[in-house]
């Protein structure tokens, strides 16, 4: 049965019909699991930002002083392997962003906090410092962006 509002339970189907839950430990690993995949976008997320601004070519100061008089700074080569690199860490954070959602979207109130927890744990380890103002202005608190 699938649900349409938000439920409390330990019996959960998450993502695929063979991942399903019917005891507290399998319930509890699958929580677990959703924490760590949710901390873990936040740190791809933070890697990714980190690799776009390091394979720009400039110092952060440059950089920050090209966003804040609103210039465009120039990346580097079109195909360089570290934009490359940066595509494939950005195609990778959409995915898990979007398994993220799907998996909210079981209804499970145990699922959406511990993913809700692992984001903010996430955000909490690898990008809530200010490194610069580079990264402020990537900064997006969406799951999926």
């Amino acid at each position: 049965m699938m649900h349409m509002t938000f439920y409390w339970g330990k019996e959960v189907t998450l993502l695929v019909d063979s991942w399903k839950t019917k005891s507290w430990t399998s319930y509890a690993l699958t929580l677990f699991a959703c924490l760590i995949v949710s901390a873990f976008y936040q740190y791809l997320e933070d890697r990714r930002v980190h690799l776009k601004f390091v394979s720009s070519g400039k110092p952060p100061a440059q950089i920050e002083e090209s966003l804040l008089q609103g210039m465009p700074f120039r990346r580097g080569p079109r195909w360089s392997a570290a934009r490359i690199g940066g595509a494939a860490l950005f195609a990778l954070n959409w995915a898990i962003g979007y398994l993220l959602m799907l998996a909210v979207m079981s209804y499970n109130g145990g699922v959406f906090l511990a993913i809700v927890l692992g984001l903010a744990i996430g955000y909490l380890l690898f990008r809530s410092e200010d490194r610069n103002v580079a990264t402020l202005v990537e900064d997006n608190s969406c799951a999926c962006a």
